[in-house]
C-alpha cells in the first residue's frame, strides 16, 4: 500500500468506485429537486428592448418604467423590478425581469404592456416560464421537436372572387327551414344556383344551426353555432376546414359584429366564460385562460382567429331582468379604419381601445360625465386614401349627455386620439337623441325628441333635427323643427338629400288591431345658392313607416312593414326626367312615384348593393302568415315570388367599394351607349339562346315521344301477330299518324276604318 493509500485509507480503485457512487447520488438529488420552469414562476415577466443605459441614468429608466406602467394598470414596486447588469460594458443587458405577487396580475400585465411604445422603442412581454421552456426544448441541431410535422403549403383561393362573374351579377342567400342556399340574380330575376365544390347547387346543412351573417364587405359568410361562429370564403363556400373556413371558438354565442374593413370581429353570448383550464374540449383550452373567466363578449383578430381580449357584460345599475335583457346592440363600435373600437360606460365616459394591441388610448377611459351614447363619423373616400398615404385626418365621434340642473343638454364633437372637442351644441327639455351620419361623413343629423316644457311627464311630443355640416369651417348648425313625431330618418348615400318619416296621428304607438296610422313622408335637399336644406317634397296621409334608400341613391323604397292589415310598397325616383330640358328646373319636381306592390305578411325590405333590384321578405321568425320573399326590379316589376314554409332569412352579398376612380367612373358614363349596344346584343343573343333552348327541348320531348309511341305499337303489332290478331289497314294508316307542332306567327295586322 502506498504512502497515498494508506493516509486516504482507501485503494485507487476503491476511491473511482466511491465518486461514481457520489456523482449517481448527485444526479439522483438533482433530478428530485430540480425547479420545473412550468411551475412557480407565473408570477415572473421578462420585457425585452429596454434602452441601454449606463449607471448615472439607472434609477432614471426605473422610474420612468413605473410611471408607465402604473398608467397602463400594471403597477409595480421597485424593489420588485430586477435589471441585469453588464459589468464588463458597464451598461444594463437591455432587459428585465418584474415579479408580480401572483400569476393573474402577471397575466393582466402581460396584456396591456406587451407592445407598448416607450419613447422610441417597442417594449417585448413574456412570460418567464415560456423563455425557459423554449430555451431547454431537447432538439438536437437541424432536428425538429418529437411530433412536429411539416404540413404542406395549400393556397387559398381568391376571397373576392365571385365579383369576377361575366354578367355582373349579385349573390343572394335564402335561409329555410334548415336549408341554406346561395344563388346568382339573373336578368329578370332568372336565379342559378351557386355551384360547390362537387360542382352541385351550392348547399351545406352545417350552415343552419342558428342563422347567417354576411361580412361588411362580402368576403365571408358567418355561420352561428353553439359552440361559436365558422367565417365561410372563396368560391367554394363550402371548402375544408382551415383553408375557406375560419373558426372562433364562443360557447353560446348569440351576436356578432365586424368590423368595416373585416379584419376584426366581436362575439356575445349570454352565457359567460368558464375556466376552460381542464377542459376536455382542446380549442377552449388553448383560447381562453383564468382572466377570461365571466366575461361576455370577445374580440377576435379574423386572419390569425387569436383572441385580442375579453370583457364582461355590464347591466345597467338598478334595471330588472326584462330590462337588462333588452340590450342595445352593437355594444362596441368601430372606428371607420378598423383603428380604434369603443364602448360607452352610460353616465361616466367612453372606453377607446387600440388595436391589435386593445389597450386604453392613452391608458385611461375619455370621462365625460352623465354621456349617454355616441357615434363614429365614417370616412369619404378621399379620407380613406389619405389615411392610408399617411395624411389623413383624426377619426371623430358625436356624443350627447342630457340635461341637469343649471345645465342643458349638449351635443359635441370630439377628435380621436387628441380628445379635442370640436364643437358643441346646447339643448333643451330633451328626452332623447339620436345620431344619423351620412356615408361620406358630410353631414350628421342628430334627432332630438323633446317634451314641452310645461309637460309633466317626459314622453316626446316633437322633434327638432340638428343638422352639423362637417367639412365646413367652424361645423355650421341648422336647425329644422317639427311639431310631429319623426320615428325614422336616412340620408341619402353619397348624396345631399334626406328623407324622413313622421306622424301626428294619436293612434301612433298605440297598437290597436285594424287601426292603419297615417304617416307623412318629406324629401330634404341642401340649396347650394342658399346653404340651407329645404323641403323638396311632401307626401301626407301614407301608411308606409319604412323607407330604405338604393346603395347609389336617387332611387328609394317606401313600405309598410309590422301592421296586420296593410303590406304595400311604393318605388320612387328623385331624379325622374321625360325632357331634359325641363331637368332641375324646381326643386322636386322629378320626384316621382314609378310603381306599386304588395307583398303579403313582409317583415324585411333590402336594395340589392347594384340598386337595380330589391328583395323584400317576410320571415317565420318574425310570425309572419306566409313566409317566403319576393324580388322587384327598382321600377316596381315583380319579377319572383318565392312562398316558402318556414322561410327565416334572405341575404344580399355586399360589394366591397369600387377600385374605379372618378375620372374612370366618368368616362365610363360618358361612353355609357356604347356599352350600351354591347350589353343589348349580349341580352339579346341571351334571350335568343333560351328561346332556341326551350325549342331544341320541345322538339326533344316530342321525338322522344313518337319514338316511344312507335315502340309501344311494335311491340303490340308483335304481340297480337302472335296471337292472331293483325290490325286492320285503318289502324296501321292511324299509326303512321306523328305528333307535330304548328307555331302561328302574325305577319302583319292593317286595320281599315270605313267611314258611313
Amino acid at each position: 500500500m502506498s504512502a497515498a493509500e494508506q493516509i486516504n485509507g482507501f485503494s485507487e480503485e476503491e476511491e473511482l468506485d466511491l465518486q461514481a457512487e457520489l456523482e449517481e447520488g448527485y444526479a439522483d438529488i438533482e433530478e428530485r429537486y430540480a425547479v420545473d420552469t412550468q411551475q412557480g414562476f407565473e408570477n415572473v415577466l421578462v420585457i425585452d428592448n429596454i434602452p441601454i443605459i449606463d449607471e448615472g441614468k439607472k434609477q432614471r429608466l426605473v422610474d420612468r418604467l413605473r410611471q408607465l406602467f402604473a398608467k397602463a394598470g400594471a403597477a409595480i414596486e421597485e424593489e420588485n423590478i430586477s435589471m441585469p447588469w453588464d459589468d464588463s460594458a458597464a451598461t444594463n443587458k437591455g432587459f428585465i425581469f418584474l415579479t408580480y405577487p401572483d400569476a393573474q396580475q402577471a397575466e393582466n400585465a402581460l396584456r396591456v404592456l406587451d407592445g407598448t411604445a416607450f419613447g422610441k422603442n417597442v417594449l417585448y412581454v413574456n412570460r418567464f416560464g415560456d423563455i425557459e421552456r423554449y430555451a431547454n426544448m431537447p432538439v438536437g441541431e437541424g432536428e425538429l421537436p418529437t411530433g412536429w410535422k411539416e404540413k404542406p403549403y395549400v393556397e387559398k383561393d381568391h376571397l373576392r372572387s365571385w365579383l369576377g362573374d361575366n354578367a355582373g351579377r349579385d349573390q343572394y342567400l335564402t335561409f329555410r327551414d334548415t336549408d341554406v342556399s346561395i344563388w346568382w340574380n339573373g336578368r329578370n330575376g332568372v336565379a342559378e344556383p351557386v355551384k360547390g365544390a362537387d360542382g352541385k347547387p351550392l348547399k351545406n346543412s352545417k350552415w343552419g344551426e342558428l342563422y347567417l351573417q354576411w361580412s361588411p364587405l362580402g368576403t365571408y359568410l358567418a355561420s352561428l353555432h353553439r359552440v361559436g361562429v365558422a367565417l365561410w370564403s372563396g368560391p367554394k363556400l363550402d371548402g375544408p376546414i382551415g383553408v375557406n373556413v375560419l373558426r372562433f371558438t364562443h360557447p353560446g354565442v348569440r351576436l356578432i359584429q365586424f368590423s368595416p374593413c373585416e379584419n376584426y370581429l366581436v362575439t356575445w353570448s349570454d352565457e359567460p366564460l368558464e375556466n376552460y383550464e381542464n377542459h376536455s374540449i382542446a380549442a377552449l383550452r388553448e383560447t381562453f385562460g383564468p382572466e377570461d373567466e365571466g366575461n361576455h363578449f370577445v374580440v377576435w383578430d379574423v386572419k390569425s382567429t387569436r383572441v385580442l381580449r375579453t370583457f364582461p357584460a355590464d347591466k345597467p345599475a338598478g334595471a330588472n331582468a326584462d330590462e337588462a335583457s333588452r340590450m342595445a346592440w352593437p355594444v362596441f363600435k368601430w372606428s371607420p379604419d378598423d383603428a380604434y373600437i369603443a364602448r360607452c360606460n352610460v353616465g361616466t365616459g367612453i372606453s377607446v381601445y387600440e388595436l391589435p394591441s386593445m389597450g386604453l388610448l392613452d391608458k385611461k377611459s375619455i370621462k365625460i360625465e352623465g354621456v349617454q351614447d355616441f357615434e363614429w363619423c365614417p370616412m369619404s373616400d378621399k379620407d380613406h386614401a389619405a389615411k392610408k398615404d399617411g395624411k389623413g385626418k383624426e377619426c371623430m365621434i358625436a356624443f350627447w349627455t342630457p340635461e341637469v340642473p343649471n345645465q342643458p343638454a349638449r351635443v359635441n364633437l370630439m377628435a380621436i386620439p387628441s380628445r379635442t372637442i370640436l364643437r358643441s351644441k346646447n339643448l333643451f327639455n330633451v328626452t332623447d337623441c339620436k345620431f344619423y351620419w351620412q356615408s361620406q361623413g358630410d353631414f350628421l343629423c342628430v334627432k332630438v325628441d323633446r317634451h314641452a316644457r310645461k309637460a309633466k311627464s317626459k314622453k316626446a311630443t316633437f322633434c327638432n333635427l340638428e343638422l352639423f355640416r362637417v367639412r365646413e369651417k367652424d361645423y355650421p348648425v341648422e336647425v329644422i323643427e317639427f311639431k310631429d313625431y319623426v320615428p325614422q330618418f336616412a340620408w341619402e348615400p353619397a348624396g345631399t338629400r334626406f328623407a324622413m318619416v313622421s306622424s301626428n296621428d294619436p293612434n301612433f304607438g298605440q297598437a290597436i288591431p285594424g287601426v292603419v296610422v297615417k304617416y307623412n313622408i318629406d324629401f330634404y335637399q341642401l340649396d347650394p345658392k342658399k346653404g340651407d336644406f329645404t323641403a323638396i317634397k311632401h307626401l301626407d296621409g301614407k301608411i308606409a313607416n319604412t323607407l330604405v334608400w338604393a346603395p347609389k341613391g336617387r332611387h328609394i323604397a317606401l313600405a309598410t312593414i309590422g301592421s296586420s292589415t296593410k303590406f304595400d310598397i311604393e318605388f320612387w325616383d328623385l331624379d325622374f326626367t321625360v325632357d331634359e330640358r325641363r331637368e332641375g328646373s324646381e326643386p322636386g319636381a322629378n320626384v316621382t312615384m314609378l310603381g306599386t306592390g304588395e307583398h303579403y305578411g313582409v317583415t324585411d325590405i333590402a336594395w340589392d348593393p347594384s340598386g337595380r333590384y330589391i328583395a323584400t321578405s317576410a320571415s317565420s321568425w318574425r310570425s309572419s302568415p306566409e313566409p317566403g320573399y319576393c324580388i322587384w326590379d327598382f321600377k316596381g316589376q315583380q319579377l319572383a315570388h318565392e312562398p316558402k314554409d318556414r322561410f327565416k332569412q334572405f341575404l344580399w352579398r355586399p360589394r366591397p367599394a369600387t377600385l374605379l376612380s372618378k375620372d374612370q367612373i366618368k368616362k365610363v358614363r360618358k361612353e355609357l351607349k356604347e356599352f350600351s349596344r354591347q350589353f343589348d346584343e349580349e341580352d339579346a343573343a341571351e334571350e335568343n339562346r333560351g328561346s332556341a333552348e326551350k325549342l331544341a327541348q320541345r322538339q326533344r320531348e316530342i321525338s322522344e315521344w313518337n319514338a316511344w309511341r312507335a315502340r309501344n305499337n311494335k311491340r303490340i303489332d308483335e304481340e297480337r301477330k302472335s296471337r292472331g290478331k293483325e290490325r286492320k289497314v285503318q289502324e296501321k294508316v292511324e299509326e303512321e299518324e306523328k305528333v307535330e307542332e304548328w307555331v302561328e306567327e302574325l305577319i302583319d295586322e292593317t286595320e281599315e276604318v270605313v267611314v258611313g
